[in-house]
Formats: C-alpha cells, structure tokens, sequence
C-alpha cells in the first residue's frame, strides 16, 4: 500500500481544513500577494485547484498558459495516494470518474520482465493479514521450499479481484478482508486537467492566454518580478509556479537550476504513444509488457485504451518502436503515434528564490510505476507545508529541495529495481542487469536476498508490501526465510494459507465486474475517443 503521507511533512496533513478553519492565508505584512503558474496540463491545474482551495480566494492566482503549446498528457494512470488529493479538493469521485473517461486500477501487472512467459502483479494495498508476529510471507517461503508454487499475489486481494475482472470501494471495517485492497483511476489527462481548470476557475483563479517571451528578474536579488507574453503584457508576482513540462521556462531557462541525467540508471529516453478502439473486456488493473529495448503499456478506459511504448533509442529506432507498438495493440489505433522524447533525472533544486518547479518541470521519472501525477500531488502539498512570505526564505526551499529530492531517488531506485533484477537476454537488457546502482538500492536488495527482511524507509512512496510484489515478482529470491517460523511450530501454515486463498476468492465474487461498477456509477456520456 502507497502512503503518500510519509513523503509530504507532518504540517501538509490536515492543512486544507486548517486553511478553511482559519478562513485565510497569512497576506498582512510580507505575505505572497500573488501567486502565478506558468503552464496548464495536469500540473498546472491540479497546482492551481490546490492553491485555490488553500488560500479560500484571499491571494489571487493567475495561470498563463498557450494553446499553440501542447501538453504531454499520456499519463492516464495512477497510484492510491491521488485519492487523497481530490477528496482534499472535496471532488466527487463518481461525477470526476464519469467526466474523465475514468476506471479503477487494483495494480499493475507486468509480462515478460525477468523472461519470455512470466508475468507477475504489484497489487495495491495490504497482503493478507500475518498469522502471529512474524511476516506472512516468511510462512510463504517455508511453504515454497516444502513445494507449494502457490504465487504470492494469490493472497492480496487487490490482485484475485483484478484477475477475475471485479472491482469494488474497500469498506472501512478493517476486520473485513475487502479492506486490504486499495485503488487507484485510470483517466484522460487532459479530461482531467479540464475538470480541474473549472475547479480552479469556480474558485477564483484566472486563466491568461498567451506564450512567455521573457523572464525579468529582479536586480536586487535575482528573484522572478514578472512573465513577459508575445503581446507585450506583463504578468507580475510575488510567487511563481514553473509547471511548463520539460522546458523548464522559469526553473532551467531564467534561474538555471541544472539538471541530473539519471539515465545511466534508467536508459530509455523516448516514448511513442497512442490510443485505440476499447477491446472486449475492461480490466482493473495496468498493464506494462516488457519489450527487446523498453517496454509497452496498456490502460484501460472507458472511451479508449492508451498504450505507448517507451524505449532506449541507443538500442531501438523509431520507426522500430512504433511497429512494435502499432502490431500489440488490442484495438484499431486512434490517430497517429506521437514520439516523445525525455531525459529521465531531476533539477539539482526544485525551489530556487521566489520559484517552484512542479511536475515534469521538476524532474522526470518513466511511468512505470505510474508516478508522475503523485510526484506533482507530493510537491504541491509540501509547498503548501512550507508556504513562504515574500522573501521565500532560503531554508524552506532548502527543506522542499532536501524532500524532494529524497522521494524522486526512493522512486528511482524502485524503478531501478525491474530493470536491473532480470534475466533477458537484449542489449539493454544485459546492460541494467550487469550496471552498477545506487547503494540505497544495493542495500535493500541484499538485505532481501540474505533472509527476506525488507528495509523501505518511513520517508518512502512504496513501502513495505510494494517491495515485496517487486522483489519476488522480478524472482529475487531470500537464501532463508525467518528462523521463528520453524519455532512457531503451533501454527498449521499450510491449512492457514489455504484458508486465506479460499476467504479471497468468496470475497472476490461478491464484488461486481468492472464495467458493472462503471455502469452503476460513473458512465461517462459523450466522450469521443
């Protein structure tokens, strides 16, 4: 299970209703007196409903954004903790899933990654409960030596609901088993960034047309003053929001932050997206299928199926890659592929003077884990944390600069993770396998492989149950499971195990298909592919 949380300072939590209790943010004396964000798409208008939600319409907000400049917006897929972001913003999530073509996502399952024929399932949400004080899954690994090849996975229940097609809103009764599993959206980014756009609007915030030809600073401090648009007006303020995607127009182009090419680690460097007519069946869950230099996605909604296939252009060429993909898709393609290209790394500051780089302006890790909305949710909250006066003191941004960084590396060594941890035999493939990586990365593996013992730390996104799915699902396996397990000889692990793989499956079958769930709930009228 995600906790979000545990990457956003303990001061983010509760601050929506702190702000509506209080009734305003701080504006006498050196309070922000203006607040503008540079560029729409999803971090733009997720950035601009937070502010306005925070600040209850006592600091103006202006995003300036052009529509002769396109957004990337092919990240439909999500992770637990953006649930939190829209019930912050009091969204409803049936009207927001109806309007955006959305569905529910239960996890990701990956195909082909550590060879040829096997596929494995990062679940959202808990593993069964542990039988006494020792793991769950140090009973599951004793079992496995004595020969039961019954997978993991089969005993999430995010995982026996995907697989039999149902999805269903966990209850918060803790003592029932549908409990343990968690969810996430598939949705349009760019429906998304709509609804978001008439949220913030509603709430006073305004939208300038217009494309930025310049960026004056202030000589006194180097600090941004004011937006200069191609028809001579001026956008000033006290507080600005670079969301411009990987241009980087105020963080890179004005206070040349630099940047940390992570690709190294993470070689692929380009993508080729499209979408396609929706197939026969509405899974709840991702698909990532792992390809000779990259690896492929499919996401399931209502109005179509976005695929892409992202790739290491020293290993593959373009017209390769969009073969690839146009031959693996399940329906007749929507348009033509688009190409896109990238640098996976970060800023070496995300917060530089009276400037906060937010989403692909910040840093860009690949979607494999879905990531990119979060890291834009994590960065917003953390402001808002953190929020400055107008002289932006340098030791909030060095704290926002400090956490941030943090969790894109936690993020990072995850990712790291499904490359390197493989047994494929393709140039890019060999080369993760054999390349060096980070310690952090290094010392949760070995940690893992000596005895089972997973080491995720308190500030992580993924935790515990995420490593797990990974580490075993990408066949990294412990040398011995937990020396208690053999003390605790009272306990009939076999029988137990059995009787948790059966209490799944019953729960599993109450719960409606997917598509029956959408139809009851949030059919989405009059969305064209």
């Amino acid at each position: 299970m995600t906790r979000s949380a545990q990457v956003i300072p303990a001061a983010a939590r509760g601050l929506f209703a702190a702000t509506r209790q209080a009734g305003m943010i701080d504006t006498v004396g050196r309070g922000i007196r203006r607040i503008v964000i540079l560029g729409g798409g999803s971090a733009g208008w997720m950035s601009a409903a937070a502010l306005a939600e925070a600040m209850q319409g006592h600091t103006p907000i202006e995003l300036v954004e052009s529509q002769a400049i396109g957004i990337i917006g092919v990240g439909e897929a999500t992770i637990p903790p953006i649930r939190q972001f829209n019930q912050h913003l009091g969204i409803d999530e049936n009207a927001f899933a109806a309007a955006t073509g959305g569905t529910f996502k239960l996890g990701i399952e990956f195909v082909d990654w550590t060879g040829p024929g096997q596929r494995y399932f990062h679940p959202f949400g808990r593993f069964a409960p542990d039988f006494d004080t020792v793991p769950l899954h140090h009973y599951w690994l004793r079992e496995r030596t004595r020969g039961n090849a019954v997978a993991l996975q089969e005993y999430a229940m995010a995982w026996v609901a995907a697989r039999a097609g149902r999805f269903g809103r966990p209850p918060a009764d803790r003592r029932l088993v549908l409990s343990t599993l968690d969810y996430a959206y598939h949705f349009d980014a760019a429906l998304y960034a709509r609804y978001l756009r008439r949220y913030a609007e509603q709430r006073g915030v305004v939208r300038t047309e217009g494309e930025v030809v310049d960026v004056r600073l202030r000589g006194t401090d180097g600090f941004i003053e004011s937006l200069v648009l191609n028809d001579g007006r001026e956008i000033h303020g006290d507080l600005f929001l670079d969301c411009s995607g990987f241009r980087g127009l105020l963080i890179e182009g004005a206070l040349r932050c630099g940047y940390d090419d992570w690709r190294h680690w993470l070689p692929c460097d380009r993508a080729v997206a499209v979408g396609c007519a929706v197939g026969g069946d509405l899974p709840p869950y991702t698909r990532a299928t792992a390809r000779p230099a990259g690896w492929q996605w499919r996401i399931p909604l209502q109005h179509r199926t976005g695929n892409g296939h992202v790739y290491c252009s020293e290993h593959m060429r373009d017209d390769e890659a969009t073969a690839i993909l146009l031959a693996n898709l399940e329906g007749e393609p929507l348009g033509a592929p688009r190409l896109i290209r990238f640098t996976t790394g970060v800023r070496r500051e995300f917060w530089s003077r009276n400037c906060v780089a937010i989403g692909l302006a910040a840093g860009f890790l690949e979607p494999l884990e879905s990531t990119a909305l979060h890291l834009v949710h994590s960065s917003i909250m953390r402001l808002l944390a953190l929020f400055p006066d107008r002289d932006c003191d340098p030791l909030l941004a060095r704290e926002f600069n400090r956490l941030t960084r943090l969790e894109y590396e936690r993020i990072r060594d995850f990712l790291i993770l499904h490359y390197h941890a493989q047994e494929r035999s393709e140039p890019l493939w060999r080369y993760t396998r054999a390349m060096a990586i980070p310690e952090t990365l290094h010392y949760k593996i070995d940690q893992f492989r000596h005895c089972g013992h997973i080491v995720a730390e308190p500030l992580e996104l993924f935790q515990n149950s995420n490593w797990l799915a990974v580490l075993l699902g990408q066949e990294v396996w412990p040398a011995r499971y937990h020396p208690l397990v053999d003390v605790h000889d009272r306990i009939d692990a076999a029988r137990h195990l059995a009787a948790v793989r059966d209490v799944l499956t019953r729960a599993a079958n109450s719960l409606p298909t997917h598509r029956e769930y959408i139809e009851r709930h949030c059919r989405a009228k009059g969305l064209t592919a």
